[in-house]
């Protein structure tokens, strides 16, 4: 703590008080920017607490104008907002099964009229919902007495009517416990109620050892899956916790789960083509860079991340060509201008960001070439001017303030950021993977933990497969229950005719 200091206690030497009063300036300096950064912490603290999730801000077209001799913010774009007519209720999609009850007129009814033609009938639909049912199947396997040679011998005709071994669970059965979990987010216990309800007493532990078994059983499908993703055009990668419960402990460890996701657009016969997006999770007890060093050991091309230095071994080996991402850049302006009570050069870095994006907006339907071209006669001009305006103003903030640290988190990482200009078949961020990892957050509020590290690598293969489905607009339970019913007797050398994608995939 400092001690007051009186007119008193002032030298009448000038050059004495100049030197206190530099040091009490340096001091005070200090103090406001550490008084920045709780401020900053705080905000922080209280919007994730209470406040909206969505990163938008208003007035951005309203910004001040910068006098110095650099580049100036552009205006940013207007958002288009599409008139909202009432269209009534949509139709009903034709092919559901339908069931068809008529109404006539009661007998009295017609009693009362001396003759009835029929002219037409008036039809309308309600959406009706039978819940769902739980039904026994019987395997009757039929046995022969069989002869031959004057040798007899008894046969048996072949069944498999669980996918595991020693359970009376059918495939249909597996998949639903599969889904419900990994893709509905439901815990075991709220499924043993479900199943409770339709009539049937499943212990949380049996539907606990159905989903383990199960996803072992489709871990055979990973190295096919592992193949597809490191083959497309761009991979993106990035990692979220699972808390585990330690052994003999109440308490749980942090672990991870580390996501690679492969998608873009690819050149056959001269047109370009979707190629079939995946993603795949490997479960891990730590965030060690030797994670996503192993992954992609032989990998060669570009790879979509966020700054974090567990890949910077990847990117030295000059194999894997880092990408940034521009949400993580605008992340950080967003949190400082969402507390700012009049628009600051965060609110204008923000509108700097819209503008990259809009120019993106205007060229999503492009092809890559095209997207290219585009970029480098519109985007490569508007971050050369961003660069300048960062280069401006970064040292006039203080060193350790957030805004000095968004300043220096961009400049740092321009070279990655503005690399989406160099091929159209790249993105300006990281947003595919964040999307793919979400569902795991959804999960992992409701049943908060993995019971050990083999359900951590349970979930991270559930994820995976069911999440490769859900990219490719693939019925999540279709594919589990048919998947499940083939495994078991599928080659080995064919596994990737199993993966959940929207056409085959080269093995």
């Amino acid at each position: 703590m400092l001690a007051p200091l009186h007119i008193a206690d002032l030298p009448d030497d000038l050059a004495a008080v100049r030197s206190i009063a530099l040091a009490q300036h340096q001091i005070a300096r200090q103090l406001w920017e550490q008084l920045e950064i709780v401020k900053h912490q705080l905000a922080q603290f209280v919007r994730a607490r209470f406040g909206a999730s969505a990163e938008q801000l208003g007035g951005q077209a309203d910004l001040f104008v910068d006098t110095v001799t650099l580049p100036v913010p552009p205006i940013a774009p207007a958002t288009s907002v599409t008139s909202h007519v009432r269209r009534g209720r949509p139709a009903l999609p034709k092919d559901l099964p339908r069931e068809r009850i008529e109404y006539d007129l009661t007998d009295a009814e017609k009693a009362e009229f001396d003759g009835l033609e029929r002219i037409g009938v008036e039809v309308s639909e309600t959406l009706d919902y039978t819940p769902a049912r739980l039904t026994v199947i019987e395997h009757a396997r039929i046995k022969y007495a069989c002869r031959k040679d004057g040798e007899s011998t008894i046969r048996t005709a072949f069944a498999q009517p669980s996918p595991l071994p020693k359970s009376n669970a059918s495939a249909g059965l597996l998949a639903q416990i599969g889904v419900a979990t990994f893709v509905d987010h439901m815990p075991l216990h709220r499924q043993a109620i479900a199943f409770a309800r339709k009539g049937i007493v499943l212990a949380e532990s049996t539907l606990c050892d159905w989903k383990l078994r199960t996803a072992e059983l489709l871990e055979t499908l990973l190295p096919a899956l592992k193949r597809h993703i490191l083959a497309a055009p761009r991979v993106h990668s990035d990692d979220t916790t699972l808390p585990v419960r330690q052994a003999g402990r109440s308490s749980t460890r942090t672990a991870r789960l580390w996501g690679y996701l492969g998608a873009g657009q690819r050149q056959e016969n001269g047109l370009w083509v979707d190629y079939p997006p995946a993603v795949m999770f490997e479960f891990a007890l730590s965030r060690e860079a030797i994670h996503p060093l192993t992954f992609f050991a032989g990998y060669r091309g570009y790879l979509h991340t966020d700054a974090y230095s567990g890949y910077q071994a990847l990117y030295r080996s000059g194999r894997v060509i880092e990408v940034g991402c521009w949400a993580h850049c605008r992340r950080r302006f967003f949190e400082i201008a969402k507390i700012q009570k009049t628009p600051g050069l965060a609110a204008q870095a923000l509108t700097w960001i819209a503008n990259l994006y809009a120019i993106e907006a205007s060229i999503r339907h492009l092809d890559p070439l095209r997207k290219h071209a585009a970029r480098l006669q519109h985007s490569v001009p508007l971050l050369t001017d961003l660069r300048r305006w960062l280069e401006g103003h970064f040292p006039q903030l203080l060193p350790q303030s957030p805004l000095a640290q968004a300043f220096g988190y961009a400049l740092r990482n321009w070279d990655a950021l503005a690399r989406f200009t160099e091929d159209g078949v790249l993105l300006p961020d990281n947003n595919a993977m964040e999307r793919a990892i979400r569902p795991i957050a959804v999960g992992r509020s409701n049943y908060l933990f993995a019971g050990s590290a083999r359900g951590g690598n349970a979930a991270a293969t559930m994820y995976s497969l069911l999440g490769t489905a859900r990219l490719n607009g693939i019925n999540p339970w279709l594919w589990l229950k048919d998947t499940l019913m083939r495994l078991p007797a599928h080659r080995s050398s064919r596994l990737a005719e199993l993966l959940p994608l929207t056409r085959p995939t080269d093995s």
